[in-house]
């Protein structure tokens, strides 16, 4: 049972916090809720066994288990008999009905997204409530301290507070101007289930799917070529996710991968909306980025991958997005197209400007021209740099079997 619940925590827990949020409004006595529904359900499922409907047994819970706390503290502070009041408000039958409920994990995307807190704390909020990351996975995300990451959250909290800012979908004429965050946070949640950031698996499918099926309500929301383009990028990745790891649970990089096993009706539906948003001429990062991934989609095999284009791709992307991780991945394509020397070269200049010295995919990615080279000692040296980076299980498994092989090769010489 304790693993059944451990589950259900994992893959509901942040839809079920998405509605608390609402119902009671306000972020943190929500996220004491669902600590309350939880451990009541580890008291009373083991016994009565789990309910037909989980997340809206807990939501109901939560809820209670939040009134009844608010009406002990209005004993004894008059000011919260108006928040016990409107708690009990709200309609019944709309806790039986959760799949009547109109999107709560949107509502929030667009709270946390809301104009009136910055950017730094949108994100690491984003992280935080939808996510359920850690403060520490947020900094060692984002390469910040963790206590900037919590006062960033808690300034977030405050300015929603403070703002009473809604906790609502927008109407139509003011989706456009908050689109790009929104944007952003949906790629974020899909990178961080594509590639999680720490654990003992590979992806989080629960993450994935959430946020393609957030895009897919946006897109049904506001028609756009930038939606378009990022549900394009998600299903094209997401289609691999069957042969990105063993049976056993270990990384297989994309040339050694079963190409059977990839879903071609994600791919299909990719390479359709990836037409659609190129169709109308205004082509967005996130086009550029799916039009990438459709070059690994469209091949049989990997050796039929044309890098050469996946560069020009890339080119554009770092015209319009001038980042790091974009020059990491371009170095990459190019040591593809023209050799492992002038991927190396290109590396060490993106590794001089410092952004990415603790980037652990930087140093894997240094760490394997070096070994294409046949420099063995010092790609040693460079994977050893990546696994003490690394905090994903799978990929530090990976880094440790490549160092274990190169050094087994130079004994034998």
């Amino acid at each position: 049972m304790e693993t059944v619940i451990e589950e259900i925590y994992r893959t509901q827990s942040r839809r079920v916090l998405a509605t608390l949020i609402r119902l009671l409004g306000d972020f943190d006595r929500a996220e004491e809720a669902l600590h309350d529904a939880f451990a009541a359900a580890a008291r009373t499922w083991p016994v009565d066994g789990v309910p037909a409907n989980p997340s809206g047994w807990l939501v109901s819970t939560g809820r209670f288990k939040a009134i009844d706390a608010i009406r002990r503290r209005a004993r004894f502070d008059a000011s919260l008999k108006h928040i016990e009041d409107s708690l009990y408000s709200v309609d019944e039958m709309e806790m039986g009905e959760m799949e009547a409920i109109e999107d709560d994990m949107l509502r929030l995307i667009f709270t946390c997204c809301h104009p009136a807190i910055p950017a730094d704390a949108q994100t690491a909020m984003a992280l935080r409530e939808i996510c359920g990351l850690t403060t520490e996975e947020i900094a060692h995300a984002f390469l910040v301290p963790a206590p900037t990451v919590a006062q960033r959250i808690v300034r977030a909290k405050n300015r929603i507070r403070a703002a009473n800012i809604p906790y609502e979908v927008p109407g139509r004429e003011a989706l456009p101007e908050r689109l790009d965050r929104v944007l952003h946070v949906i790629y974020l949640v899909f990178n961080e289930g594509y590639s999680t950031s720490s654990g003992d698996a590979v992806v989080r499918a629960d993450l994935t799917a959430e946020a393609i099926r957030l895009a897919r309500l946006l897109l049904a929301l506001l028609p756009h070529p930038d939606v378009c383009g990022l549900l394009a990028l998600m299903l094209l990745q997401e289609s691999r996710r069957n042969a990105r790891s063993s049976a056993e649970g270990a990384l297989v990089l994309l040339a050694d991968q079963d190409r059977s096993l990839w879903d071609h009706a994600k791919i299909s539906e990719g390479l359709a909306l990836l037409s659609e948003a190129m169709r109308t001429g205004e082509i967005g990062t996130y086009t550029v980025q799916a039009a990438i991934a459709a070059e690994h989609a469209k091949v049989p095999a990997a050796e039929r991958t044309d890098w050469r284009r996946i560069v020009f791709y890339y080119d554009l992307l770092l015209a319009a997005q001038s980042s790091p991780v974009v020059e990491l991945n371009r170095a990459v394509a190019i040591a593809m197209a023209e050799g492992p020397s002038k991927g190396l070269e290109l590396i060490d200049a993106v590794l001089r400007h410092r952004e990415l010295q603790a980037y652990h995919l930087a140093h894997a990615a240094r760490a394997d021209f070096l070994r294409r080279l046949g420099r063995r000692d010092e790609a040693i040296a460079a994977y050893e740099t990546a696994l003490s980076l690394c905090r994903q299980e799978p990929e530090q498994a990976f880094l440790r079997k490549r160092i274990s092989e190169l050094a087994a090769a130079s004994e034998r010489q």
